[in-house]
């Protein structure tokens, strides 16, 4: 769809730091971190909400999440991850997208009170991002 980030970024014509995709889907790192290693998962096709994705690709994208919430987990050295889906409210781009972040004991994430971080490069987003495709590789 014209205009939508998450669109461009599916098409290779925006630059993002993608972590692994299938034809169906693709997985890059969100540029507002909750933590280092925080991945959003889009499906290619625009659509804004999860009510709004066919029912015939319910089950290729939440094995694609799964998959990445492992990833994350283990090319991060994480203890977990917490997985979430906004739609419409706290959705600030519209085009649905699956939150993993990685997870640790202690790490100050209380309820929906999401701090935000930064990379302080691009080559440091560049490591987390091959961390994490190394292991969906």
């Amino acid at each position: 769809m014209a205009g939508c980030l998450f669109c461009t970024i599916a098409s290779g014509d925006a630059p993002g730091f993608v972590v692994a995709s299938t034809p169906s889907a693709v997985a890059f790192l969100d540029i507002r971190p909750v933590f280092k290693g925080h991945v959003l998962v889009a499906p290619r096709t625009h659509v804004v909400t999860l009510t709004d994705l066919p029912a015939d690709d319910v089950s290729g994208y939440f094995s694609f999440v799964r998959l990445l919430a492992g990833a994350v987990e283990t090319g991060l050295g994480a203890g977990g991850t917490f997985v979430a889906i906004n739609n419409k409210v706290s959705q600030s781009v519209a085009h649905l997208h699956t939150h993993v972040v990685p997870r640790t004991k202690g790490d100050g994430l209380r309820g929906f009170f999401w701090p935000r971080t930064k990379y302080d490069s691009d080559e440091e987003a560049t490591e987390f991002a091959g961390r994490i495709a190394a292991v969906m590789a």
